[in-house]
Order: structure tokens, then sequence, then C-alpha cells
């Protein structure tokens, strides 16, 4: 794994533990998370951000003592994940893993 690869998955942990660990903080600590969590990503499984999102999610299982799913759900461009997501109960048990698609890049303008 190339070093720029390597901080990239770094970086993509710790930023999903901050965003778990926000909620954990929201919510009685005693008690949270008592079931599983999910990370929902809109691609394809095997792809990069698929690998990314399961070693985040093995590194959380690890740490929180919980089992987490990584989801994919591909198609629409993202609109199909990002509709589940913003189904989901706002409890913090479901997150997203963004596309980097879909940032945009303030350079180029």
């Amino acid at each position: 794994m190339h070093n720029t690869t390597r901080r990239r998955a770094l970086c993509a942990l710790a930023a999903a533990s901050l965003a778990f660990a926000g909620a954990a903080s929201a919510q009685d600590s005693t008690r949270w998370p008592d079931r599983p969590l999910r990370i929902v990503i809109p691609t394809p499984p095997g792809g990069a951000l698929d690998g990314t999102a399961r070693l985040i999610a093995e590194r959380l299982a690890g740490s929180l003592g919980q089992p987490v799913v990584v989801d994919n759900r591909a198609g629409a461009n993202g609109t199909i994940a990002y509709g589940v997501v913003a189904k989901a109960p706002p409890d913090g048990y479901t997150r997203r893993r963004p596309y980097r698609r879909h940032l945009v890049d303030r350079s180029r303008w």
C-alpha cells in the first residue's frame, strides 16, 4: 500500500471513529452501542471505497465491541445509498461513507 493511500485510509478511519464517538456521547454511554452498526456506501463491493469501509468497520467493531456491517448500495450516483441513510432512525447506528465524486473541488472554479 502506498503511503498516500495508507494516509487516506487512516484519515478515513479517524473520521469514522469520531462520527461514531459523537453519536455515543450524545446518548447514554453505558448502553451505546447495544446492537450492530451499519456503514452505507454508494459503490458496489470490491472497489476502493468498499475496501476502506471494511477496514474502518473491522477496527470499529474491535474497539466498540459490536459488529459493524458495510452495506453496499450502488446505483443512481449515490442517491440510493444516501436515501437509505436519510430514512434510517436518527439513533447513530447508520452512517454513510462519503463518496469522493460528491465533494466539490473549489480550485476548479
